[in-house]
């Protein structure tokens, strides 16, 4: 009887106080009260954090590409924002990298979704350029390696 009226003050507490029911789960795991901790929720959270790093790396993916499409397609703009751009480039390549080094796994995920958020980016450079779409490449401005690779710009 005592784990469902523990498993309910957590429950409740993960409602009411996230914070608070997050310490106590992390000092129940440390003390190894198992049977304490609240799994349902805990559950849910590991999952969330996983799709949260998924989401993140994704943006990052786009902002990137979408920075390298101004840069080769937006001649207007390119010479006032060339150093704006490539300051850009070299902060999303930078997080990006960090991604994969805290969790190389996730690769081949980016290996996935390549062509549709570079297709995205495509769209978002012409939002924010007002140039329309087709000013932009269909094709892939190059591979992720070379997507990644900071001394790598488009021609």
């Amino acid at each position: 009887m005592v784990k469902p009226i523990i498993q309910s003050v957590t429950q409740t507490l993960y409602d009411q106080d996230y914070y608070l029911w997050l310490r106590t789960t992390i000092n129940q795991l440390r003390a190894g009260q198992f049977s304490a901790v609240d799994l349902d929720n805990l559950l849910e959270e590991l999952e969330t954090m996983g799709r949260r790093e998924k989401r993140a790396i994704e943006s990052l993916l786009i902002k990137l590409l979408q920075h390298l499409l101004k840069l080769k397609c937006w001649d207007k703009e390119r010479e006032r924002n060339l150093g704006h751009w490539k300051g850009e480039i070299r902060t999303f390549r930078r997080e990006i990298k960090k991604a994969l080094k805290d969790s190389p796994s996730l690769k081949p995920y980016i290996l996935e979704i390549f062509d549709e958020c570079y297709q995205d980016a495509r769209k978002e450079a012409s939002d924010r350029s007002q140039l329309p779409i087709d000013t932009f490449p269909v094709a892939l401005l190059g591979s992720l390696e070379q997507i990644l690779d900071e001394n790598w710009f488009p021609e």
